[in-house]
């Protein structure tokens, strides 16, 4: 048995430790052929013969799975051992990710109005009522409420139509001077080349003391923001309506497809709209308690950006996860 017993401690592999088992525990193995032995010895050893062979067969089955289990541990080690790789190593293959051109438009964006001293606040997309629409001189008779198309909730809470509750809500929280941005995302009722259900906005504000605001003040710096994110455009101020500003005015830029000869992109116009501003209305400063102060507002869309500036002719197309797209800006 002993010669067993060291047959099997030093078994190299799996297969060779199964071969040992069969060998000595299987139906002709050494064991079965012991036990085969009982019926030519004589009753009164039988006992003590049959205690022996059990005790062995268990020496046996210990033996076996002490050695499975060291034999299990070095076939894992050296698997482990094969596979492993040098994430160091550089690989031709390998593909770098990279951000969204939503968000990379939106970086962008964020980047210049700090570097312009601007804050960024941010806020719930969840929002009720008041901050949404009444806080914005949008009292619920007020018509431009269709223009929202909002997503309700059964408890009179809504989806945020734009960033603008971020506005109201730093200036509740705190006092003049404010200059601040609200990037995010918002929702609104619409699907279709040029809107989705679900968009970005960056919306600024800059509120101070009365008579140190201007619309001069707020033309410069979109004047510049936009040169920043267009390089040299031409740019156009029109006069427009927003419930929260007055006078408020729509901005256009020379387009960036035709260099303003006109074009199917822009109607042939040479222009193309792509934000929104104006001088914050009074009723705004009322509903958040403000007097004796001035201030500009503006917002505008990121994803507009984003197809104006990488030539994106669907706006559905940035949404539905095309790598044929997307490989572009890696």
């Amino acid at each position: 048995m002993k010669e067993w017993y060291q047959k099997i401690q030093s078994a190299g592999c799996m297969q060779e430790l199964e071969e040992l088992r069969i060998a000595i525990l299987g139906k002709k193995g050494v064991l079965a052929e012991q036990f085969a032995k009982m019926k030519d010895i004589e009753n009164k050893q039988k006992a003590e013969f049959a205690k022996r062979l059990n005790i062995a067969k268990s020496e046996f089955n210990k033996l076996f799975n002490e050695q499975k289990t060291i034999l299990q541990a070095r076939e894992l080690e050296s698997l482990l051992k094969s596979q492993q790789i040098d994430v160091s190593l550089y690989s031709a293959t390998s593909n770098s990710g990279a951000l969204h051109p939503v968000m990379q438009t939106m970086e962008k964006i964020v980047e210049y109005f700090t570097s312009m001293n601007f804050s960024i606040e941010m806020g719930s997309m969840i929002e009720d009522d008041f901050h949404n629409f009444e806080a914005l001189n949008l009292p619920k008779y007020h018509p431009a409420r269709d223009m929202q198309d909002t997503f309700y909730f059964k408890d009179e809470m809504l989806l945020r139509t734009h960033t603008s509750p971020v506005q109201v809500r730093t200036m509740l929280h705190a006092k003049p001077p404010i200059r601040m941005i609200s990037p995010g995302a918002v929702f609104r009722r619409d699907y279709d080349i040029t809107h989705t259900p679900m968009f970005h906005q960056v919306e600024g504000l800059l509120v101070d003391k009365e008579g140190t605001v201007s619309f001069a003040n707020l033309k410069f710096i979109l004047e510049d923001f936009l040169k920043y994110m267009f390089g040299e455009v031409d740019v156009r101020f029109r006069p427009s309506f927003f419930p929260f500003t007055e006078p408020s005015t729509e901005v256009d830029i020379s387009c960036v497809f035709c260099k303003g000869e006109g074009c199917r992109v822009c109607s042939h116009t040479g222009w193309l709209e792509v934000l929104g501003c104006g001088i914050v209305d009074e009723n705004v400063f009322k509903a958040v308690g403000y007097k004796d102060v001035s201030g500009y507002a503006f917002g505008l869309g990121v994803e507009r950006f984003a197809m104006l500036i990488h030539h994106i002719g669907d706006l559905r197309s940035l949404f539905e996860g095309d790598i044929r797209l997307l490989g572009q800006f890696v």
